[in-house]
């Protein structure tokens, strides 16, 4: 089997586990943790489906006065808009529907983020993740060379090497809603 369909594989397996037992929790607690504190621009997402929810994750960034970046799909690539918590200023995707992306204008030097949100489906213990299969968060982080986190569900850590590709990017950390876990990466 290659890698390409094992990961297939893999993600159609581990979207059906999330729609089995999704729970809805808050990862507001990542706002204060030392990595979110001592930066003042980040990169998050708006979840959907049975992701795990940024909602909480969104507000309290924006309450401790963070500048907020999300990411819109333009090509192959994402491009970062800034955002201040008003939902009139998201739509859907291009690229999908089910995906909520900003309007307005990206911003010009992607250097200024220091931190990016990341979604993924599974994070491996060297963080490694499984993500929807696009590519457009490995092409971003490459380009980006930021410190990453990647946000998931209790059990969506895998004790096992999940399967990677040339261009897959390793995560600096993974949360679940109670765990931080850093990568030495």
């Amino acid at each position: 089997m290659s890698t390409a369909s094992g990961k297939s594989e893999l993600r159609n397996r581990y979207r059906f586990q999330r729609r089995e037992r999704y729970l809805d929790h808050s990862f507001s607690y990542l706002a204060t943790s030392a990595e979110f504190a001592k930066v003042s621009n980040i990169a998050s997402y708006i979840s959907y489906g049975e992701e795990p929810s940024t909602k909480e994750l969104n507000a309290a960034l924006l309450k401790s006065g963070k500048n907020l970046f999300l990411p819109r799909i333009n090509g192959k690539k994402l491009e970062w808009v800034k955002w201040n918590g008003i939902d009139s200023d998201l739509s859907p995707s291009k690229f999908s529907k089910k995906i909520i992306e900003p309007v307005g204008c990206a911003i010009s030097d992607n250097s200024i983020i220091e931190l990016v949100v990341v979604p993924a489906l599974r994070i491996d213990r060297s963080g490694y993740r499984l993500g929807q299969g696009g590519g457009f968060y490995d092409r971003a982080l490459a380009e980006m060379k930021v410190w990453s986190i990647g946000l998931i569900h209790p059990d969506e850590i895998s004790s096992e090497d999940l399967p990677r590709e040339d261009f897959d990017i390793p995560l600096n950390a993974a949360a679940t809603p109670n765990l931080l876990l850093r990568f030495n990466n």
